[in-house]
Protein backbone atom coordinates (compact mmCIF):
# COMPACT_ATOMS: atom_id res chain seq x y z
CA UNK A 1 0.00 0.00 0.00
CA UNK A 2 2.83 2.42 0.89
CA UNK A 3 4.53 1.64 -2.48
CA UNK A 4 1.35 2.44 -4.39
CA UNK A 5 0.88 5.70 -2.52
CA UNK A 6 4.49 6.74 -3.14
CA UNK A 7 4.23 6.44 -6.94
CA UNK A 8 2.29 9.72 -7.43
CA UNK A 9 4.83 11.46 -5.19
CA UNK A 10 7.73 10.16 -7.28
CA UNK A 11 5.96 11.26 -10.47
CA UNK A 12 5.40 14.73 -9.05
CA UNK A 13 9.07 15.00 -8.05
CA UNK A 14 10.21 13.96 -11.53
CA UNK A 15 7.79 16.40 -13.12
CA UNK A 16 9.01 19.23 -10.89
CA UNK A 17 12.65 18.41 -11.66
CA UNK A 18 11.91 18.41 -15.39
CA UNK A 19 10.19 21.79 -15.19
CA UNK A 20 13.02 23.22 -13.08
CA UNK A 21 15.64 21.88 -15.50
CA UNK A 22 13.83 23.41 -18.49
CA UNK A 23 13.44 26.72 -16.63
CA UNK A 24 17.13 26.91 -15.69
CA UNK A 25 18.38 25.92 -19.16
CA UNK A 26 16.04 28.52 -20.68
CA UNK A 27 17.42 31.23 -18.40
CA UNK A 28 20.95 30.17 -19.32
CA UNK A 29 20.17 30.18 -23.07
CA UNK A 30 18.55 33.60 -22.96
CA UNK A 31 21.05 35.42 -20.73
CA UNK A 32 24.33 33.50 -20.31
CA UNK A 33 24.85 31.31 -23.38
CA UNK A 34 27.71 32.38 -25.73
CA UNK A 35 25.08 33.00 -28.42
CA UNK A 36 22.68 35.03 -26.27
CA UNK A 37 23.72 38.25 -28.04
CA UNK A 38 22.51 36.95 -31.41
CA UNK A 39 19.18 38.64 -32.25
CA UNK A 40 16.17 36.41 -32.85
CA UNK A 41 12.93 35.05 -31.33
CA UNK A 42 13.37 33.93 -27.72
CA UNK A 43 11.49 30.67 -28.27
CA UNK A 44 14.05 29.58 -30.87
CA UNK A 45 16.83 30.38 -28.40
CA UNK A 46 15.55 27.94 -25.79
CA UNK A 47 14.33 25.10 -28.00
CA UNK A 48 14.84 23.34 -31.33
CA UNK A 49 11.10 22.83 -31.68
CA UNK A 50 10.51 25.97 -33.84
CA UNK A 51 13.29 24.98 -36.25
CA UNK A 52 11.95 21.45 -36.64
CA UNK A 53 8.37 22.66 -37.02
CA UNK A 54 9.24 25.16 -39.76
CA UNK A 55 11.48 22.60 -41.42
CA UNK A 56 8.96 19.75 -41.55
CA UNK A 57 6.11 22.01 -42.70
CA UNK A 58 8.12 22.96 -45.78
CA UNK A 59 7.90 26.73 -45.25
CA UNK A 60 11.16 27.30 -43.40
CA UNK A 61 12.77 29.54 -46.07
CA UNK A 62 9.91 32.02 -45.83
CA UNK A 63 9.97 31.99 -42.03
CA UNK A 64 13.70 32.73 -42.17
CA UNK A 65 13.02 35.64 -44.53
CA UNK A 66 10.42 37.01 -42.12
CA UNK A 67 12.82 36.75 -39.18
CA UNK A 68 15.75 38.29 -41.07
CA UNK A 69 13.62 41.21 -42.15
CA UNK A 70 12.68 41.72 -38.50
CA UNK A 71 16.03 41.19 -36.79
CA UNK A 72 18.49 42.23 -39.49
CA UNK A 73 20.44 40.70 -42.36
CA UNK A 74 23.90 40.86 -43.91
CA UNK A 75 25.50 39.35 -47.02
CA UNK A 76 28.80 38.84 -45.21
CA UNK A 77 27.78 35.41 -43.91
CA UNK A 78 28.01 33.94 -47.42
CA UNK A 79 31.76 34.65 -47.48
CA UNK A 80 32.42 34.02 -43.79
CA UNK A 81 30.74 30.59 -43.71
CA UNK A 82 31.28 29.15 -47.18
CA UNK A 83 34.16 31.13 -48.66
CA UNK A 84 37.89 30.55 -48.22
CA UNK A 85 39.31 33.15 -45.83
CA UNK A 86 43.09 33.45 -45.37
CA UNK A 87 44.05 32.63 -41.80
CA UNK A 88 40.72 30.94 -41.05
CA UNK A 89 39.87 27.25 -40.72
CA UNK A 90 37.27 25.60 -42.92
CA UNK A 91 33.67 25.45 -41.75
CA UNK A 92 32.93 21.76 -42.40
CA UNK A 93 29.52 20.38 -43.30
CA UNK A 94 27.12 19.56 -40.47
CA UNK A 95 25.47 16.30 -39.36
CA UNK A 96 22.63 16.89 -41.82
CA UNK A 97 24.79 15.36 -44.57
CA UNK A 98 24.97 12.03 -42.75
CA UNK A 99 21.36 11.25 -43.55
CA UNK A 100 21.14 10.72 -47.31
CA UNK A 101 21.62 7.83 -49.69
CA UNK A 102 24.68 5.59 -49.16
CA UNK A 103 25.52 7.24 -45.81
CA UNK A 104 23.93 4.33 -43.94
CA UNK A 105 26.36 1.88 -45.56
CA UNK A 106 29.42 4.02 -44.90
CA UNK A 107 29.89 5.36 -48.42
CA UNK A 108 30.26 9.10 -48.84
CA UNK A 109 29.93 11.14 -52.01
CA UNK A 110 30.98 14.52 -53.36
CA UNK A 111 27.99 16.09 -51.58
CA UNK A 112 27.88 14.07 -48.34
CA UNK A 113 31.63 13.85 -47.59
CA UNK A 114 32.37 16.15 -44.65
CA UNK A 115 36.15 15.80 -44.28
CA UNK A 116 37.84 18.63 -46.24
CA UNK A 117 40.91 16.60 -47.24
CA UNK A 118 38.87 13.65 -48.53
CA UNK A 119 36.45 15.98 -50.31
CA UNK A 120 39.38 17.73 -51.99
CA UNK A 121 40.60 14.39 -53.37
CA UNK A 122 37.11 13.60 -54.65
CA UNK A 123 36.76 16.98 -56.28
CA UNK A 124 40.13 16.62 -58.01
CA UNK A 125 39.34 13.32 -59.69
CA UNK A 126 35.79 14.36 -60.58
CA UNK A 127 36.85 17.73 -62.01
CA UNK A 128 37.59 16.36 -65.47
CA UNK A 129 33.99 15.22 -65.92
CA UNK A 130 32.77 18.81 -65.47
CA UNK A 131 35.40 20.75 -67.39
CA UNK A 132 34.53 22.95 -70.37
CA UNK A 133 36.13 20.35 -72.63
CA UNK A 134 33.91 17.59 -71.23
CA UNK A 135 30.79 19.74 -71.48
CA UNK A 136 31.44 20.35 -75.18
CA UNK A 137 31.95 16.60 -75.66
CA UNK A 138 28.68 15.87 -73.85
CA UNK A 139 26.65 18.48 -75.73
CA UNK A 140 25.36 16.06 -78.37
CA UNK A 141 24.00 13.73 -75.69
CA UNK A 142 22.31 16.66 -73.97
CA UNK A 143 20.91 18.04 -77.25
CA UNK A 144 19.23 14.71 -78.05
CA UNK A 145 17.08 14.94 -74.91
CA UNK A 146 16.38 18.65 -75.43
CA UNK A 147 15.20 18.04 -79.00
CA UNK A 148 12.89 15.28 -77.79
CA UNK A 149 11.49 17.72 -75.22
CA UNK A 150 10.92 20.42 -77.86
CA UNK A 151 8.89 18.03 -80.00
CA UNK A 152 6.91 16.87 -76.97
CA UNK A 153 6.01 20.46 -76.01
CA UNK A 154 4.39 20.90 -79.42
CA UNK A 155 2.19 17.86 -78.85
CA UNK A 156 1.26 18.48 -75.22
CA UNK A 157 1.02 22.25 -75.47
CA UNK A 158 -1.61 22.23 -78.19
CA UNK A 159 -4.24 20.96 -75.74
CA UNK A 160 -6.71 23.54 -74.41
CA UNK A 161 -5.98 22.53 -70.82
CA UNK A 162 -2.25 22.81 -71.50
CA UNK A 163 0.33 20.59 -69.84
CA UNK A 164 2.41 20.62 -66.68
CA UNK A 165 5.63 22.31 -67.73
CA UNK A 166 7.12 21.79 -64.26
CA UNK A 167 7.01 17.98 -64.32
CA UNK A 168 7.90 17.83 -68.02
CA UNK A 169 11.04 19.85 -67.35
CA UNK A 170 11.79 17.54 -64.44
CA UNK A 171 11.56 14.56 -66.80
CA UNK A 172 13.82 16.31 -69.31
CA UNK A 173 16.61 17.13 -66.86
CA UNK A 174 16.28 13.67 -65.29
CA UNK A 175 16.86 12.14 -68.72
CA UNK A 176 19.85 14.41 -69.34
CA UNK A 177 21.63 13.81 -66.04
CA UNK A 178 20.71 10.14 -65.99
CA UNK A 179 22.14 9.63 -69.45
CA UNK A 180 25.37 11.41 -68.52
CA UNK A 181 25.69 9.78 -65.08
CA UNK A 182 24.71 6.19 -65.85
CA UNK A 183 25.34 5.94 -69.57
CA UNK A 184 21.77 5.23 -70.61
CA UNK A 185 18.64 7.38 -71.01
CA UNK A 186 15.89 6.81 -68.46
CA UNK A 187 13.12 7.46 -70.96
CA UNK A 188 11.32 9.79 -68.56
CA UNK A 189 10.05 12.00 -71.40
CA UNK A 190 8.40 9.00 -73.03
CA UNK A 191 6.25 8.29 -69.98
CA UNK A 192 2.81 9.81 -69.41
CA UNK A 193 3.45 9.93 -65.67
CA UNK A 194 6.49 10.96 -63.66
CA UNK A 195 9.30 8.40 -63.79
CA UNK A 196 9.25 6.41 -60.51
CA UNK A 197 12.98 6.96 -59.94
CA UNK A 198 12.35 10.71 -59.70
CA UNK A 199 10.06 10.19 -56.70
CA UNK A 200 12.47 7.66 -55.23
CA UNK A 201 15.44 10.04 -55.51
CA UNK A 202 13.53 12.98 -54.03
CA UNK A 203 12.48 10.83 -51.08
CA UNK A 204 16.13 9.90 -50.60
CA UNK A 205 16.92 13.60 -50.25
CA UNK A 206 13.98 14.19 -47.92
CA UNK A 207 15.31 11.59 -45.49
CA UNK A 208 17.96 14.16 -44.54
CA UNK A 209 15.22 16.23 -42.90
CA UNK A 210 14.27 13.32 -40.66
CA UNK A 211 17.88 12.73 -39.67
CA UNK A 212 18.25 16.43 -38.83
CA UNK A 213 15.20 16.32 -36.54
CA UNK A 214 16.38 13.12 -34.85
CA UNK A 215 19.82 14.63 -34.25
CA UNK A 216 18.12 17.45 -32.38
CA UNK A 217 15.60 15.21 -30.58
CA UNK A 218 17.02 11.65 -30.25
CA UNK A 219 14.04 10.68 -28.10
CA UNK A 220 11.84 11.00 -31.18
CA UNK A 221 13.52 7.95 -32.73
CA UNK A 222 10.95 5.78 -30.97
CA UNK A 223 7.98 8.10 -31.52
CA UNK A 224 8.51 9.33 -35.08
CA UNK A 225 7.79 5.97 -36.78
CA UNK A 226 4.38 5.99 -35.08
CA UNK A 227 3.65 9.64 -35.90
CA UNK A 228 4.71 9.41 -39.55
CA UNK A 229 3.61 5.83 -40.14
CA UNK A 230 3.83 4.67 -43.73
CA UNK A 231 5.37 7.96 -44.89
CA UNK A 232 8.56 7.36 -42.91
CA UNK A 233 8.64 3.73 -44.01
CA UNK A 234 8.36 4.83 -47.64
CA UNK A 235 11.18 7.36 -47.24
CA UNK A 236 13.48 4.71 -45.79
CA UNK A 237 12.57 2.17 -48.46
CA UNK A 238 13.07 4.66 -51.28
CA UNK A 239 16.45 5.72 -49.92
CA UNK A 240 17.55 2.09 -50.05
CA UNK A 241 15.98 1.65 -53.47
CA UNK A 242 17.83 4.69 -54.82
CA UNK A 243 21.10 3.15 -53.63
CA UNK A 244 20.32 -0.16 -55.34
CA UNK A 245 19.19 1.42 -58.62
CA UNK A 246 22.25 3.68 -58.75
CA UNK A 247 24.68 0.85 -58.01
CA UNK A 248 23.18 -1.47 -60.64
CA UNK A 249 23.15 1.30 -63.25
CA UNK A 250 26.80 2.16 -62.62
CA UNK A 251 27.88 -1.48 -62.76
CA UNK A 252 26.02 -1.90 -66.04
CA UNK A 253 27.73 1.19 -67.49
CA UNK A 254 31.20 0.01 -66.36
CA UNK A 255 30.73 -3.44 -67.89
CA UNK A 256 29.48 -1.94 -71.15
CA UNK A 257 32.86 -0.32 -71.99
CA UNK A 258 31.95 2.39 -74.45
CA UNK A 259 33.68 5.35 -76.05
CA UNK A 260 30.64 7.62 -75.54
CA UNK A 261 31.46 10.88 -73.78
CA UNK A 262 29.59 11.03 -70.48
CA UNK A 263 30.50 11.70 -66.84
CA UNK A 264 31.75 8.19 -66.25
CA UNK A 265 34.09 8.31 -69.24
CA UNK A 266 36.35 10.79 -67.45
CA UNK A 267 35.79 9.40 -63.97
CA UNK A 268 36.70 5.84 -64.96
CA UNK A 269 39.78 7.08 -66.81
CA UNK A 270 41.03 8.99 -63.77
CA UNK A 271 40.13 6.70 -60.88
CA UNK A 272 42.20 4.20 -58.90
CA UNK A 273 39.81 1.21 -58.41
CA UNK A 274 41.47 0.33 -55.11
CA UNK A 275 40.60 3.79 -53.78
CA UNK A 276 37.42 4.70 -55.66
CA UNK A 277 35.04 1.75 -55.59
CA UNK A 278 32.09 1.11 -57.89
CA UNK A 279 29.78 1.84 -54.98
CA UNK A 280 31.34 5.24 -54.39
CA UNK A 281 30.99 6.07 -58.08
CA UNK A 282 27.33 5.10 -57.73
CA UNK A 283 27.03 7.52 -54.80
CA UNK A 284 28.56 10.30 -56.90
CA UNK A 285 26.31 9.49 -59.86
CA UNK A 286 23.26 9.52 -57.61
CA UNK A 287 24.26 13.00 -56.42
CA UNK A 288 24.66 14.19 -60.01
CA UNK A 289 21.18 12.99 -60.94
CA UNK A 290 19.30 14.19 -57.86
CA UNK A 291 21.00 17.55 -57.39
CA UNK A 292 21.66 18.30 -61.05
CA UNK A 293 18.29 17.42 -62.51
CA UNK A 294 16.06 18.98 -59.86
CA UNK A 295 17.93 22.27 -59.52
CA UNK A 296 18.01 22.82 -63.28
CA UNK A 297 14.34 21.99 -63.83
CA UNK A 298 13.45 24.23 -60.88
CA UNK A 299 15.26 27.22 -62.38
CA UNK A 300 13.70 26.66 -65.80
CA UNK A 301 10.20 26.33 -64.35
CA UNK A 302 10.64 29.50 -62.29
CA UNK A 303 12.02 31.41 -65.29
CA UNK A 304 9.08 30.38 -67.47
CA UNK A 305 6.58 31.26 -64.73
CA UNK A 306 8.00 34.75 -64.25
CA UNK A 307 8.39 35.38 -67.98
CA UNK A 308 4.76 34.45 -68.59
CA UNK A 309 3.70 36.79 -65.79
CA UNK A 310 5.73 39.65 -67.25
CA UNK A 311 5.11 40.15 -70.96
CA UNK A 312 7.67 42.95 -71.16
CA UNK A 313 10.49 40.63 -70.11
CA UNK A 314 9.19 37.84 -72.32
CA UNK A 315 9.02 40.16 -75.33
CA UNK A 316 12.58 41.34 -74.81
CA UNK A 317 13.89 37.78 -74.42
CA UNK A 318 11.91 36.58 -77.45
CA UNK A 319 13.30 39.41 -79.55
CA UNK A 320 16.88 38.68 -78.47
CA UNK A 321 16.63 34.96 -79.25
CA UNK A 322 14.69 35.15 -82.51
CA UNK A 323 16.80 37.96 -83.93
CA UNK A 324 20.06 36.18 -83.09
CA UNK A 325 19.49 32.75 -84.62
CA UNK A 326 18.57 31.99 -88.22
CA UNK A 327 17.74 28.35 -87.51
CA UNK A 328 17.02 25.99 -84.65
CA UNK A 329 20.31 24.17 -85.29
CA UNK A 330 22.25 27.38 -84.60
CA UNK A 331 21.26 27.30 -80.92
CA UNK A 332 24.13 25.76 -78.96
CA UNK A 333 26.00 26.11 -75.68
CA UNK A 334 28.60 28.34 -77.33
CA UNK A 335 26.24 30.44 -79.43
CA UNK A 336 23.94 31.27 -76.50
CA UNK A 337 26.85 32.57 -74.40
CA UNK A 338 26.53 35.98 -76.06
CA UNK A 339 22.84 36.42 -75.16
CA UNK A 340 23.08 38.83 -72.25
CA UNK A 341 19.37 39.14 -71.59
CA UNK A 342 18.95 35.35 -71.56
CA UNK A 343 21.69 35.17 -68.95
CA UNK A 344 20.03 37.95 -66.93
CA UNK A 345 16.66 36.15 -67.03
CA UNK A 346 18.24 32.97 -65.68
CA UNK A 347 20.15 34.80 -62.94
CA UNK A 348 17.00 36.64 -61.89
CA UNK A 349 15.01 33.40 -61.79
CA UNK A 350 17.67 31.87 -59.54
CA UNK A 351 17.57 34.94 -57.29
CA UNK A 352 13.80 34.92 -56.90
CA UNK A 353 13.60 31.16 -56.56
CA UNK A 354 17.00 29.76 -55.46
CA UNK A 355 17.43 26.26 -56.93
CA UNK A 356 18.66 24.99 -53.56
CA UNK A 357 16.31 26.61 -51.03
CA UNK A 358 17.71 24.99 -47.91
CA UNK A 359 20.30 26.79 -45.81
CA UNK A 360 23.34 24.49 -46.12
CA UNK A 361 24.63 23.80 -42.58
CA UNK A 362 28.27 24.23 -41.62
CA UNK A 363 30.03 23.81 -38.26
CA UNK A 364 32.22 26.48 -36.64
CA UNK A 365 35.78 25.04 -36.42
CA UNK A 366 37.92 24.44 -33.34
CA UNK A 367 38.83 27.65 -31.56
CA UNK A 368 35.69 29.40 -32.77
CA UNK A 369 35.47 32.04 -35.46
CA UNK A 370 33.72 35.25 -36.42
CA UNK A 371 30.70 35.37 -38.72
CA UNK A 372 29.31 38.75 -39.70
CA UNK A 373 31.03 40.39 -36.74
CA UNK A 374 29.78 37.90 -34.13
CA UNK A 375 32.27 35.55 -32.48
CA UNK A 376 30.85 32.03 -32.42
CA UNK A 377 32.22 29.15 -30.31
CA UNK A 378 33.43 25.91 -31.90
CA UNK A 379 30.77 23.34 -32.74
CA UNK A 380 27.95 25.78 -33.45
CA UNK A 381 26.00 25.01 -36.63
CA UNK A 382 25.62 28.02 -38.95
CA UNK A 383 24.25 28.66 -42.43
CA UNK A 384 23.03 31.32 -44.84
CA UNK A 385 19.44 31.03 -46.00
CA UNK A 386 19.24 31.67 -49.78
CA UNK A 387 15.66 32.97 -49.71
CA UNK A 388 16.38 35.33 -46.83
CA UNK A 389 19.47 36.62 -48.63
CA UNK A 390 17.95 37.14 -52.07
CA UNK A 391 14.48 38.39 -51.13
CA UNK A 392 15.38 40.78 -48.33
CA UNK A 393 14.56 44.41 -49.11
CA UNK A 394 17.90 45.46 -47.61
CA UNK A 395 19.75 43.46 -50.27
CA UNK A 396 17.61 44.11 -53.35
CA UNK A 397 15.39 46.95 -54.48
CA UNK A 398 11.81 45.70 -54.84
CA UNK A 399 13.04 42.13 -54.17
CA UNK A 400 9.82 40.33 -55.20
CA UNK A 401 9.83 41.98 -58.63
CA UNK A 402 11.10 39.92 -61.56
CA UNK A 403 13.59 42.36 -63.05
CA UNK A 404 16.33 40.79 -65.23
CA UNK A 405 17.66 44.28 -66.00
CA UNK A 406 19.18 44.46 -62.52
CA UNK A 407 21.83 41.98 -63.74
CA UNK A 408 22.64 44.07 -66.83
CA UNK A 409 22.70 47.50 -65.24
CA UNK A 410 24.00 47.02 -61.67
CA UNK A 411 22.65 49.47 -59.12
CA UNK A 412 23.81 50.33 -55.62
CA UNK A 413 20.32 49.33 -54.50
CA UNK A 414 20.99 45.71 -55.52
CA UNK A 415 23.68 43.70 -53.75
CA UNK A 416 24.07 41.05 -56.45
CA UNK A 417 26.50 39.00 -54.37
CA UNK A 418 23.64 38.14 -52.03
CA UNK A 419 22.37 35.71 -54.66
CA UNK A 420 24.67 32.67 -54.72
CA UNK A 421 22.76 29.87 -56.49
CA UNK A 422 25.94 27.81 -56.96
CA UNK A 423 27.24 28.53 -53.42
CA UNK A 424 30.82 29.60 -52.66
CA UNK A 425 34.24 28.21 -51.88
CA UNK A 426 35.57 24.67 -52.08
CA UNK A 427 32.06 23.18 -51.79
CA UNK A 428 30.56 25.26 -54.59
CA UNK A 429 28.63 23.45 -57.33
CA UNK A 430 30.89 21.46 -59.66
CA UNK A 431 28.16 21.16 -62.26
CA UNK A 432 27.64 24.83 -63.03
CA UNK A 433 29.00 24.45 -66.59
CA UNK A 434 26.49 21.70 -67.33
CA UNK A 435 23.77 23.76 -65.64
CA UNK A 436 24.48 26.71 -67.94
CA UNK A 437 24.50 24.39 -70.97
CA UNK A 438 21.05 23.09 -70.01
CA UNK A 439 19.57 26.41 -68.91
CA UNK A 440 20.65 28.46 -71.91
CA UNK A 441 19.94 25.95 -74.67
CA UNK A 442 16.62 24.66 -73.30
CA UNK A 443 15.17 28.13 -72.72
CA UNK A 444 16.53 29.50 -76.01
CA UNK A 445 15.18 26.61 -78.09
CA UNK A 446 11.83 26.71 -76.32
CA UNK A 447 11.34 30.44 -76.91
CA UNK A 448 12.69 30.25 -80.47
CA UNK A 449 10.06 27.68 -81.48
CA UNK A 450 7.00 28.41 -79.34
CA UNK A 451 4.74 31.17 -78.10
CA UNK A 452 3.86 30.16 -74.55
CA UNK A 453 0.82 31.00 -72.45
CA UNK A 454 0.16 30.54 -68.74
CA UNK A 455 -3.12 28.67 -68.21
CA UNK A 456 -3.78 29.90 -64.65
CA UNK A 457 -2.94 33.56 -64.15
CA UNK A 458 -3.85 33.27 -60.45
CA UNK A 459 -0.99 30.86 -59.71
CA UNK A 460 1.16 32.14 -56.82
CA UNK A 461 4.44 30.31 -57.26
CA UNK A 462 5.97 31.04 -53.86
CA UNK A 463 2.81 30.58 -51.84
CA UNK A 464 2.23 27.12 -53.31
CA UNK A 465 5.85 25.95 -53.00
CA UNK A 466 7.20 23.76 -50.21
CA UNK A 467 10.80 23.07 -49.26
CA UNK A 468 11.78 19.53 -48.29
CA UNK A 469 15.55 19.78 -48.77
CA UNK A 470 14.77 20.67 -52.41
CA UNK A 471 11.65 22.41 -53.73
CA UNK A 472 8.27 20.75 -54.10
CA UNK A 473 6.95 22.94 -56.89
CA UNK A 474 3.33 23.66 -57.86
CA UNK A 475 1.94 22.56 -61.21
CA UNK A 476 2.85 24.97 -64.00
CA UNK A 477 0.13 24.53 -66.61
CA UNK A 478 1.18 26.02 -69.95
CA UNK A 479 -0.09 26.13 -73.52
CA UNK A 480 2.39 26.21 -76.41
CA UNK A 481 1.81 27.32 -79.99
CA UNK A 482 4.40 26.74 -82.69
CA UNK A 483 5.06 30.10 -84.34
CA UNK A 484 5.45 28.43 -87.72
CA UNK A 485 8.83 26.77 -87.30
CA UNK A 486 9.39 23.49 -89.11
CA UNK A 487 10.74 21.13 -86.47
CA UNK A 488 10.33 17.97 -88.52
CA UNK A 489 14.11 17.71 -88.71
CA UNK A 490 14.46 17.95 -84.93
CA UNK A 491 15.58 14.55 -83.72
CA UNK A 492 13.13 12.68 -81.53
Amino acid sequence: MELIQSQPVIAEILQARTILFFFLTSIYSLYFHPLCNIPGPWVAAISNIPHCWWFLRGRQPYKMLELHNKYGISAQSWKDIYGARPGHKTFVKGDFYSGGSFAGIGTTSIISERRPDVHKQMRNYLAGAFSDRSILEQEKLVAASIDEFIRLVGTLGSQTRGFNMSTTLQSLTFDITGNLSFGTPFGALKRETLHPWISVSLDAMTQGEIVDVLNRFPILAKVLPVLMGNKLKRLMQNTKKNEELSFKAVQSRIMRKTSRKDFLTRILEDRDPSVVTDRQIAAHASDFVIAGSDTTSTTLAAAIYYLLRDQSSMSRLTSEIRSTFRSYADITYSSTASLLYLRAVILEAMRLYPPVPMALPRVVPDGGDTVDGFFLPAGVTVSTNPIAASLASKNFHDPWLFNPERWMQPSKEDDLECSQPFSLGTRSCMGRNLAWLDLRTILAKLVWVYDLELVSTSLDWHRESRMHTLWRKPDLMVRAKNRGVDISSVKA
